[in-house]
């Protein structure tokens, strides 16, 4: 897992217990890399809490743009529950690097 992410635990658990995330996982590339230089965006998969379900959009919007301010660089953040393809969502359970749960 590359650096920038490991770096910033502490700051990512705040950011998901304000927002009500249940679980955040980096996943393909990012999860295996180990020199920030490598990646060129990082793909997040997400589950909230069911709490957070009544204010969905801003617990999404807000962790999106949270992810990228923090990371400064472009995110691709992936809700769990709406992963249709059974490829995709294969690749993500191989891949993934569980940095939250709660």
């Amino acid at each position: 897992m590359i650096v920038a992410v490991t770096a910033r635990a502490a700051d990512l658990e705040r950011l998901c217990t304000r927002l009500g995330v249940r679980r955040l996982a980096l996943f393909e590339s990012a999860a295996a890399a180990i020199d920030d230089a490598v990646c060129g965006d990082l793909d997040f998969v997400v589950e909230f809490q069911p709490a957070a379900l009544d204010n969905y959009a801003n617990a999404y919007f807000g962790l999106l743009e949270a992810l990228e301010k923090t990371f400064e660089m472009p995110v691709d953040l992936v809700v769990r529950s709406a992963i249709q393809n059974p490829y995709f969502l294969e690749s993500v359970g191989q891949t993934r690097a569980v940095l939250y749960e709660a």
